[in-house]
């Protein structure tokens, strides 16, 4: 198989990316530094770098590598016996299977014998790496780390160990804060991410399958990188060899600054590849600022689903360029649907900033304070109109879902009817058109039977007649709100 995944790289025995913790409140600390210039120059011996003609990372390493720490997380887990293999988190055939299969160790059932299928307490552990951002004992690290576990160990590059405390934890970012009992620690010095360039050099130090304080380098790939189920992350994108056991370890730039948390890596099996991802360390500065105070972390709440908007869709609306968000559906009740957004409504901007790509938005909104007000920048009717929304709370109920496509009979290349009253009520629809046969411009753009047509061009449809008159008129290109499966989604159909 050929199947890629994004792989949360932590744990060098058990490799699950569970996220879900509990939150424990804490104190507050002092923050960390930023290093000085001075400090930092002392970190990159020029005449090193002259002669190889690649930076020299050992000063850095010499400076900072005490305070990156070894975590050991202890779990007690619940396995049935007989069904535990099973209970992998992938199937046989999966080229993970292996992987994940020797770092979980032995399971009850997997020894030949009949236990009945019998619930055991099965204890597991999980390495990863973590920072001491505080000389008083304060650690950052990844939530799936520490997730589950009844014993928290930290380990220093001076062979101590203590027992941790979690603070807090936030699956939403994948940060957690430990706190160990100690004074006069080592500790880094947090740097400004958005001050980084793609291209530039970055370290990594961490505890790869267990090996403490282990050096990689390479460079930032790409910045505000944003991946599937990971919305409210901007993600910086490098290829510093990251592998299991790695998370939750520091990502710092030339001058000795960590820019970033280790979180994930993409790969087919299970190692490096080429592609590892770090958390921004001012989005987990913020988070830990509020797992400190308050043991959760709360985030602003739209109440939208939306998609990129490309090409087509921009010729479709109006849009002298692909950008911004396009709303797709409208969560009933939510601050967005009482703030008068609507389907079809492309967000150019939040409070001046602007959108330039759907994935923008959800951690703009999330960065914002639940009961703010958001001043959104909107294109509707080929024509731009501010929106001011109370945001809600991210977890007051879930985000609008969707996905769908749609077509007409003709130009468009679909035949369609109007919904029975019977459709209408089942599905909660008010009016649309069921899909029949598509062929033609519709059908190359992934309509289908069975969906239903809800809008043209942000236009509400409501009849065959009005179909055929809204694409009769229409350019080159037309956006068709689609309802398929319980989801909605606009469709961008090239009419030629």
């Amino acid at each position: 198989m050929n199947a890629k995944s994004l792989s949360r790289g932590a744990v060098a025995i058990a490799v699950a990316g569970a996220l879900s913790v509990g939150y424990v409140a804490g104190t507050r600390h002092t923050d960390p530094q930023i290093i000085s210039s001075a400090q930092a120059a002392a970190l990159m011996p020029a005449e090193a770098a002259a002669k190889t003609g690649v930076p020299d990372f050992s000063g850095l390493v010499e400076t900072y590598g005490p305070a990156v720490v070894n975590i050991s997380a202890k779990h007690v887990v619940k396995q049935t016996a007989r069904r535990s293999m099973q209970q992998l988190p992938v199937d046989p055939d999966d080229p993970f299977y292996q992987f994940f299969k020797r770092f979980y160790g032995q399971f009850p059932g997997n020894n030949g014998g009949d236990n009945g299928g019998g619930q055991e307490d099965v204890p597991s552990a999980s390495l990863g790496s973590g920072f001491i951002i505080s000389n008083d004992g304060y650690i950052l690290t990844n939530a799936h780390v520490v997730d589950g576990a009844n014993v928290v160990t930290v380990k220093l590059t001076d062979k101590r160990e203590f027992r941790a405390k979690v603070v807090g934890t936030d699956k939403q970012s994948d940060v957690a804060v430990l706190k160990i009992s100690a004074s006069n620690l080592p500790t880094v010095k947090v740097g400004d991410p958005n001050q980084s360039k793609v291209g530039q050099w970055v370290v990594a130090i961490g505890s790869p399958y267990g090996f403490d304080n282990t050096v990689t380098s390479g460079i930032i790939s790409a910045k505000a990188r944003s991946l599937p189920n990971e919305n409210y992350t901007p993600f910086i994108q490098t290829d510093v060899p990251v592998n299991p056991g790695n998370s939750g370890g520091p990502l710092f730039n030339l001058q000795g600054q960590v820019i970033g948390i280790n979180s994930m890596i993409y790969s087919q099996t299970g190692g490096f590849q080429g592609l590892s991802f770090a958390i921004p360390i001012d989005e987990a500065m913020r988070v830990k600022d509020e797992l400190v105070k308050t043991g959760h972390v709360s985030r602003g709440r739209l109440g939208v689903a939306v998609q990129g908007v490309n090409q087509t869709l921009a010729d479709s609306f109006g849009l002298q360029k692909p950008a911004g968000a396009l709303v797709s559906s409208v969560d009933p009740g939510g601050p967005a649907a009482k703030a008068g957004l609507q389907a079809g409504d492309v967000i150019l901007a939040v409070n001046g900033t602007a959108v330039n790509d759907s994935t923008d938005l959800p951690a703009q909104i999330a960065s914002m304070k639940p009961g703010s007000k958001a001043t959104l920048d909107v294109w509707r009717d080929k024509s731009k109109k501010q929106v001011t929304v109370t945001l809600g709370s991210l977890g007051d109920t879930k985000v609008a879902d969707n996905g769908t496509q749609a077509s007409e009979q003709g130009r468009l290349g679909v035949a369609v009817r109007p919904l029975t009253p019977q459709e209408r009520n089942s599905s909660s629809l008010a009016h649309g058109l069921l899909v029949q046969q598509a062929s033609g411009p519709a059908a190359t753009a992934g309509i289908q039977p069975g969906d239903v047509i809800l809008a043209v061009n942000g236009r509400p449809v409501t009849s065959v007649q009005q179909l055929r008159e809204i694409i009769a008129k229409s350019g080159n290109s037309v956006a068709l709100l689609i309802q398929r499966d319980n989801a909605q989604i606009f469709v961008p159909v090239d009419l030629g």
